[in-house]
């Protein structure tokens, strides 16, 4: 018999030997999830024994790392603000540029008096999560037309322990919203944004295995910013806020979509890289000229 250190070492040889990077994280990744155990716990139990189910469990989640699934797809979880977040093919896997959105968007609710929230195209909920379980009071509705992608964003509300405060609706964001849905304070938003003909040319990994539907926006990938602009920003109450996730050279057409809509006090603000990630703006009752747009 084998023990956990064992494993951990056969499996971080096989990574490292397959070209991966992050071997050793990865290997340790691997090891808490086949076992259910955190990595505290891991650590604790290295010098224990294992069965041969276990073994055989952690050489097939290697295996599949190595034919190129997402490190995230294989161990069924991902961290996003740092919270917790259950993650298969169903739905994107979260970015740390995505963190650009909801730290801005947490950051201006919290200068707000009410907190309700629309979280439209949310996948695995992870925007609208991070926002409910960081400003107190907020109410988050969660959108996306894809019923698997909801049951994996009911999924981290349960995790998160935020059934209060966060509802799933099943809904297409280029579609009518539905009726009764009632008024926002804030709107945010990470829709499919690539450009159709880019697809095919995006790294295996992503290309291969997430899920196409939420990649694709449209032959200049700009389809889903006009069709939320345009059907659900007068959901909006006024002075409510408008926050999207950019693509790369994205942001300020999305801006020039925002003030052709009505929003002012423009906005773009920048990921760790320097490039515009997020474009955000407000929408008053009697919208202002809004002729420069102001970078952050």
């Amino acid at each position: 018999m084998k023990t956990y250190n064992d494993i951990y070492i056969d499996v971080r040889k096989k990574l490292k030997s397959a070209g991966i990077e992050t071997f050793a994280l990865e290997a340790r990744l691997i090891l808490c999830a086949a076992a259910g155990k955190t990595k505290e716990e891991l650590l604790r139990d290295m010098g224990l024994y294992v069965n041969s189910e276990y073994e055989k469990k952690a050489a097939e989640m290697a295996a599949r790392r190595i034919g190129g699934e997402p490190i995230a797809y294989v161990t069924g979880e991902w961290e996003f603000y740092g919270l917790p977040m259950t993650v298969n093919r169903d739905v994107l896997i979260p970015r740390v540029d995505t963190e650009v959105l909801a730290e801005h968007a947490i950051a201006e609710l919290r200068e707000m008096d009410s907190h309700r929230v629309l979280d439209l195209c949310s996948g695995s909920g992870c925007i609208g999560i991070a926002i409910a379980a960081n400003v107190p009071d907020s109410h988050v509705v969660l959108v996306d037309n894809s019923l698997k992608a909801m049951r994996v964003a009911r999924a981290n509300v349960l995790k998160n322990r935020l059934t209060h405060s966060v509802t799933c609706i099943d809904a297409d964001a280029k579609g009518t919203p539905p009726m009764l849905l009632g008024r926002f304070d804030m709107i945010v938003s990470n829709p499919p944004y690539i450009p159709t003909g880019d697809i095919e040319t995006l790294d295996g990994s992503v290309r291969d295995n997430e899920p196409r539907e939420a990649l694709d926006g449209g032959e200049d990938g700009l389809d889903f910013y006009r069709e939320i602009t345009k059907k659900w920003a007068p959901l909006l109450k006024d002075g409510g806020r408008l926050l999207y996730e950019c693509g790369i050279n994205q942001a300020y057409a999305v801006c020039a979509i925002m003030k052709k809509n009505g929003f002012s006090d423009i906005k773009t603000y920048s990921d760790t890289q320097g490039i515009p990630r997020v474009a955000a703006g407000v929408l008053r009752a009697a919208a202002s000229d809004n002729k420069d747009l102001e970078r952050n």
